[in-house]
């Protein structure tokens, strides 16, 4: 189990603010809600919707999920915090009104310290429900005034992230031409796949699910499809861009990788640390997950002061010169570009945190 209370070792990561686990035995409610930071404002993290194989594992998931969105809206920009939740079960089956209702009880007793939106398992619909008891949601539907589904500006970011790589390594920022393989063709993978096949890459897919591969076979029939991630790691690639669940940079995968470089959807990608050393000492360029899929975070964060889907799509125009800016911070730094982007979002929080001190 996580050693949640337990004192950081000096020169350590800082532990999260404040974990809540939540439960409601009348519904089956079954959450945890953790805050990393509130240095740059409320916390702003999606829900989980997940069959946990345990509670430990919903934990460990949340804790780190929650890490990364306070990274991830540092280099967004956005003054807002990071936090996570998630909620065990089978969305498939357990989902329910009085659930979804009964979290947005939890999520409301914060009072503000965190903005729950859509993640896996959960829709802008059920952020409707979760808003009829709280004030604090993101990611409703267009009909109740909220930015809908925000796998549009995601798969956006990921593909400007994607350009800022091929500049880097190319020299122009365009994948024409390259091949590109996407694990993952749900929520985000399939409308990354209409980005890269407009500007002329081919493209290589695979998914679990078969229903969204036959999604994108009835509109792109030229796109090649693996049986799985493993035979899409092992096929020729310019590009390896995963979009499904995290952890598929591992000790296994990245010697195996012919792709040159490394930019996708997927949340926590590096299976653990020194995963970016191994990426960078094979030559492959990592952009950082939370860097190039922030544009999804943007899109919610834009809806908390009313949304207008021009401007948040201008904010998410800037991850290509935010990738960019970290590829160059990396080889200033010497570090791999993984190292350089915890170093900008650290440098942001700490001087724009620091500001809170001055009493008004």
């Amino acid at each position: 189990m996580p050693n949640v209370f337990g004192s950081p070792h000096k020169g350590s990561e800082p532990r999260h603010e404040q974990v809540v686990f939540c439960q409601d035995e009348a519904s089956g409610l079954r959450a945890i809600i953790a805050i990393y930071s509130t240095a740059l404002g409320p916390a702003l993290g999606g829900t989980r919707f997940y069959p946990y194989g345990s509670e430990e594992q919903a934990l460990t998931d949340v804790l780190n999920l929650s890490r990364g969105m306070a990274y991830k809206n540092a280099l967004a920009g956005l003054d807002l915090g990071g936090g996570k939740a998630v909620i065990i079960g089978d969305p498939n089956t357990d989902k329910s009104e009085a659930l979804l209702r009964a979290y947005g009880r939890f999520v409301q007793s914060l009072n503000g310290r965190y903005y729950t939106a859509c993640d896996v398992g959960t829709f802008s619909e059920d952020m409707d429900i979760v808003a009829r008891e709280s004030r604090f949601v993101t990611g409703r539907t267009v009909a109740h005034g909220g930015a809908g589904d925000s796998s549009i500006l995601t798969a956006f970011g990921v593909y400007q992230g994607m350009r800022a790589a091929a500049e880097s390594l190319w020299g122009s920022p365009t994948l024409r031409g390259k091949r590109v393989g996407v694990e993952g063709v749900g929520k985000v993978g399939h409308r990354l796949v209409e980005h890269l096949r407009e500007d002329g890459a081919d493209v290589v897919i695979c998914d679990v699910n078969e229903t969204a591969v036959e999604r994108v076979r009835q509109r792109h029939p030229e796109v090649e499809v693996v049986a799985d991630n493993d035979a899409l790691v092992g096929t020729r690639l310019d590009v390896y861009a995963p979009c499904a669940l995290g952890g598929s940079l591992d000790d296994d995968t990245v010697p195996r990788l012919t792709a040159k470089i490394v930019c996708g959807a997927a949340n926590n990608q590096l299976a653990h640390a020194g995963i970016e050393k191994q990426l960078a000492d094979r030559g492959i360029l990592y952009a950082p997950d939370y860097v190039v899929n922030s544009g999804g975070v943007i899109q919610v964060a834009d809806e908390i002061e009313g949304f207008d889907f021009e401007r948040a799509k201008a904010r998410a125009t800037g991850i290509f010169d935010t990738t960019r800016k970290i590829f160059s911070l990396a080889s200033d730094e010497g570090v791999p570009p993984a190292v350089a982007a915890d170093r900008l979002a650290e440098r942001r929080m700490s001087a724009i945190g620091r500001l809170r001190g001055i009493w008004l």
